[in-house]
């Protein structure tokens, strides 16, 4: 029987040293998150929400802690990561990206091609499927990367700011397109953002971390029902209260942080 908690952190710490002085970027971060939820952390810049993803990612090491992500299957990855830059190889055309990790599993070729073609279509880009990223907006290679995370159907997806780079409208749009494939596949997703208004849309529960050495300050539950629109969100006066919340805890975060390290 699958565990009903996808991910569970227990007293993690980061601590980093620079230049021989110690810096502890997260403190005693504990969570867990359930099988299928989409969370989003935000947070003031240098809180550690991309730290914290890449241990999620194994990516680093924490200090102290530990975490557990709860395999389901044997032979798919625990985790797909989608980073803020276009993490596209630009000597693979589309195609070739989106079955990367695919073909890095040996996964049989007609299922490669299967899955391959399925992504391709649910963000857009048959018809770009022959291109090269130097020939795509900065749009269509996120497509890409969104594309071949879900496509590699991991246990759970780490996205790090996947949409800040993007104008309004590519924004929505991918938005919309993200939503869409989560609702059929489900996956347990811990998506960073800056947006508060891109994390009332996307998730089911918010994350609020401190000011460095980051630590999970608060959790606000989003009761919205979906499928959503950023119409509704921003329209709905329950959603103006949540965004106030979260706006007020940004702004005494931010003063915090300026007032330490003016010490």
């Amino acid at each position: 029987m699958q565990s009903q908690e996808k991910i569970q952190v227990n007293q993690l710490t980061k601590v980093f040293f620079k230049n021989k002085e110690r810096v502890m970027a997260l403190k005693d971060i504990n969570f867990s998150i359930k099988n299928g939820e989409f969370v989003c952390i935000l947070g003031p810049s240098g809180c550690g929400k991309t730290t914290l993803l890449r241990i999620l990612a194994g990516l680093e090491k924490s200090s102290s802690g530990d975490h557990r992500i709860h395999a389901s299957r044997t032979n798919h990855p625990l985790q797909s990561m989608v980073f803020q830059e276009q993490g596209v190889i630009p000597w693979m055309t589309v195609q070739e990206n989106v079955s990367l990790g695919l073909r890095m599993r040996h996964v049989p070729k007609n299922h490669i091609k299967e899955r391959t073609k399925t992504y391709l279509q649910k963000v857009g880009l048959t018809p770009y499927a022959d291109l090269y990223p130097k020939e795509l907006s900065g749009g269509m290679k996120q497509r890409v990367s969104i594309a071949r995370a879900f496509a590699n159907d991991p246990e759970i997806l780490l996205m790090d700011e996947p949409f800040a780079a993007l104008d309004e409208q590519n924004k929505f749009i991918l938005q919309e397109e993200l939503l869409s494939i989560w609702e059929e596949t489900k996956k347990t997703v811990i998506f960073i953002t800056h947006s508060i208004d891109e994390a009332i849309l996307l998730s089911d529960r918010i994350f609020l971390m401190s000011a460095q050495p980051g630590t999970i300050k608060d959790e606000v539950k989003v009761d919205l029902p979906r499928p959503r629109q950023m119409t509704q969100v921003r329209s709905d006066p329950k959603m103006a209260d949540v965004f106030l919340k979260i706006w007020n805890h940004l702004q005494t975060e931010v003063q915090e942080s300026r007032i330490k390290s003016e010490r």
